[in-house]
């Protein structure tokens, strides 16, 4: 299965976007989103790319699900395993 993860975006630059994912920034392609973004937006983040813009009155709900999510679901949870890689993921490509 896969799931994206939400993100608040920082800046934009042409096709990428600075996105803040709990406190980790990286870099997301805007080649597919769904409609125009700006910073202050949130996007839903799959391997790389934002697929769609959440809708401002869908942000709030969004992010307290995923938070639910990730602490109520056991480190072998295949769901919250995604999640987790994409925030590692993003961790890693920080550091590296």
């Amino acid at each position: 299965m896969c799931l994206g993860v939400p993100g608040k975006i920082v800046s934009v630059e042409g096709t990428l976007a600075t996105v803040d994912f709990w406190g980790v920034k990286r870099e997301v392609r805007l080649d597919i989103v769904d409609e125009p973004v700006a910073p202050g937006d949130y996007i839903m983040n799959h391997v790389g790319f934002a697929i769609r813009r959440i809708p401002p009155d869908q942000i709030d709900e969004t992010l307290a699900l995923y938070d639910e999510l990730l602490k109520a679901m056991s480190e072998d949870d295949l769901m919250a395993a995604d999640v987790r890689g994409e925030i590692n993921a993003t961790e890693e490509k920080k550091r590296g």
